[in-house]
């Protein structure tokens, strides 16, 4: 998704279960493509063809420890971008069809430290409107929350924005970081009324698993 709109320079926190994590990037080139293994001939493994989308892209893996919350595993990873650059940030239960492009684009006009991507998420339970004598005048299985927005998990920073994370395992990014900088007024949003869903529940996995299948996955933009 961030590679569709030209971001390819990726610093992904490792906590829990950071070793399958870490395993799996390091096989990557040989447990997704073509290989050729010389029987007998210790190390003889040729890898064949090249990669697809994933071609150039670069991955850092930092360990950020198990205990650590969001706003220290952020700042940890700081290391590996540079000091006077613009990062990202996402979560890696959440997928959605919003503009990353956009959302740049609105985040250096704002001139703001920090820009969060708003969504309606929907609901997750079927809503009933009745009148006063218990009749139903509306019904709406699963409906997209109508009013207020919430985190989507896609944000933007600027290098200033470093002053408001330490690596202390406590540091939440959203609670502590983020609420300290929207009380210095320099954070933004952008709002989005696309497709957002995050996997908070199995039931929430099963759901996007049927979309993808079916190739009617609103969030695969590439």
């Amino acid at each position: 998704m961030y590679a569709s709109h030209g971001i390819t320079d990726f610093v992904l926190a490792l906590g829990y279960k950071g070793a399958v994590v870490r395993d799996y990037f390091l096989r990557y080139e040989e447990m997704c493509r073509d290989v050729t293994v010389t029987l007998g001939c210790h190390g003889a493994i040729e890898v064949q063809g090249s990669t697809h989308e994933e071609q150039g892209w670069r991955v850092t893996l930092v360990d950020t420890g198990e205990a650590a919350m969001t706003g220290a595993r952020v700042a940890r990873a700081l290391r590996y971008v540079g000091p006077e650059e613009t990062f990202a940030v996402t979560y890696g239960d959440g997928v959605s069809d919003v503009d990353l492009g956009a959302v740049l684009a609105l985040h250096r006009k704002s001139g703001s430290l920090a820009t969060i991507t708003g969504v309606r998420p929907p609901g997750r339970f079927g809503e009933l409107r009745h009148d006063a004598e218990g009749k139903v005048v509306a019904f709406a299985e699963k409906p997209q929350v109508s009013e207020g927005t919430i985190n989507g998990g896609f944000f933007f920073f600027e290098p200033g924005f470093r002053r408001y994370l330490r690596e202390d395992d406590p540091l939440i990014l959203e609670s502590h970081a983020i609420e300290h900088a929207v009380r210095d007024g320099v954070v933004s949003v952008f709002v989005h009324t696309g497709f957002w869903q995050c996997t908070d529940t199995p039931r929430d996995w099963q759901a996007l698993e049927n979309l993808w299948n079916s190739g009617r996955a609103p969030w695969k933009s590439w």
